[in-house]
């Protein structure tokens, strides 16, 4: 489906400054909009300009930016709303009417239906024909927006997990994926426009479809992604492990370079580990995934996770102590286990949003194991469980995402040697690997500024992006 925003160029030539920072759009639309028999396609957004009406004259639209519908709300006693988010300025003129317009090749009844969803003013909605029309016109007549269209429709269409290997392990790395944005502060849609890769062994972001450049960062010189992580070249050429890089970078030159590694075929990988890194303050944190019972949201705890746990112990000894303020630390626990809870569902619901789940310090989860509220249900019994019905508090993701963000959890004078150490040792054992490193020349005060303000901020980005795949044998 479609929906339609038509304003005045005056009201949009307005507002495009702050559409350029803030790359999203909330906008009333009407309770009687009937949009039910419109839920028959992705959710588009089709902003369009309409110059002033002249007598005698045919209306003059033009197509202005393009985005995804991604949540509905209430606003007031009257109306509702919708939120587009991503929302994307087409970079070349795209007329509507007229001779060379794109609704010019549609049928009349398309064109009609259109015309009735594209009132100067207003929100409309049209079916899934329309649009269908719509954007075979917009790729056969620019072509340029063609890889601007793959990006938005397949954030618009996300995908849907099931209970094979791949599609586990590829839910574990999408969560890591995504809590490293919001720990970065970059947008979510920077990683979000995935389609499944072509081998079940593949790290999740080979499969993810880059945004198209942003003409604002066009003249940065970045790095080239291949080379942002140079401490893995030998992962690089030659080698089975699979290795795909993705290196973000924001008009300040904040930089996130995120690296997803699996070397070990998906039916005997040990699971998903996260390590998110900042440089500036040589500080990381490491999150090991295990996955609760679905129905139960609860997991055993066996002899295998208690070893883990003696290496998490161990990866915490690479953290210094404190010499200065800002290097302190809420406590010693830079190491983590997320206990990700993925619902059981029968109607195959799409992927949305990061997974819920309780985020332990490695030393909180010893002292559990010591306490009887893990104990097996029988009185004598000496197996130990870790779930909602055992652990009375957690850390739920925004606070662990804000504990870091805050530089409040991490390790202390780790170097990239260290943390390339480390990732190596977790891909030989078998794990999956999502990591990040974050550099910039913000100072202490700067990143405090930054991650205090509510206002909007801009959200323009450069992706750049390497991927090696292992030599065929």
């Amino acid at each position: 489906m479609a929906y339609i925003i038509t304003l005045g160029s005056d009201e949009l030539d307005s507002n495009q400054g702050k559409f350029r920072i803030e790359q999203r759009l909330t906008k009333s639309r009407p309770k009687s909009l009937n949009i039910d028999a419109a839920l028959d396609g992705p959710p588009i957004a089709l902003l369009i300009g309409e110059h002033p009406a002249q007598p005698g004259r045919e209306r003059s639209r033009w197509l202005a930016w393009i985005g995804i519908v991604a949540r509905h709300g209430t606003v007031g006693a009257v109306d509702k709303s919708i939120t587009v988010d991503p929302l994307r300025e087409c970079m070349e003129t795209v007329p509507l009417d007229g001779p060379d317009g794109i609704l010019n090749g549609l049928p009349a009844h398309l064109r009609q239906e259109f015309d009735q969803a594209s009132l100067l003013g207003t929100v409309g909605a049209c079916g899934d024909a329309v649009w269908q029309s719509l954007e075979r016109a917009l790729r056969a007549g620019w072509p340029g927006l063609g890889p601007l269209l793959d990006w938005l429709i397949a954030q618009a269409d996300p995908p849907v997990f099931g209970n094979s290997p791949a599609d586990q392990s590829w839910q574990e790395q999408r969560d890591a994926t995504g809590s490293l944005l919001r720990i970065a502060d970059f947008p979510l849609s920077a990683l979000a426009a995935w389609r499944r890769p072509p081998s079940a062994d593949a790290p999740y972001t080979a499969g993810l479809i880059p945004q198209p450049v942003e003409h604002s960062l066009i003249d940065y010189d970045v790095r080239v992604a291949g080379e942002a992580f140079g401490m893995f070249s030998e992962w690089q050429q030659g080698s089975p492990v699979r290795c795909d890089i993705h290196v973000l970078r924001d008009a300040s030159g904040r930089q996130l370079e995120v690296v997803n590694v699996n070397a070990t075929p998906v039916e005997s990988r040990l699971g998903t580990d996260m390590l998110y890194y900042h440089e500036p303050t040589m500080s990381f944190v490491f999150v090991q995934y295990k996955r609760l019972d679905p129905d139960t949201r609860s997991i055993y705890v066996d002899a295998r996770l208690r070893s883990q746990l003696d290496r998490l112990e161990e990866t915490a000894e690479l953290s210094s102590h404190p010499t200065q303020p800002s290097e302190w630390r809420l406590g010693n626990d830079p190491c983590f286990v997320k206990l990700a809870y993925w619902p059981q569902s029968t109607d195959r619901r799409p992927a949305q949003g990061l997974a819920p789940g309780m985020y332990l310090p490695v030393s909180y989860i010893r002292l559990l194991l010591e306490d009887d509220c893990t104990r097996g249900k029988r009185e004598d019994s000496t197996a130990r469980i870790l779930g909602y019905d055992q652990v009375e508090r957690h850390l739920t993701g925004t606070q662990f995402i804000d504990l870091v963000k805050h530089g409040l959890a991490g390790t202390i004078g780790t170097t990239r040697e260290q943390l390339y150490a480390l990732v190596k040792q977790r891909v030989s054992a078998g794990h999956s690997v999502v990591v990040a490193t974050e550099s910039s020349e913000e100072s202490v005060r700067a990143r405090q500024t930054r991650t205090r303000d509510r206002g909007a901020k801009p959200r323009a980005y450069l992706h750049h992006t390497y991927k090696q795949e292992p030599p065929n044998n």
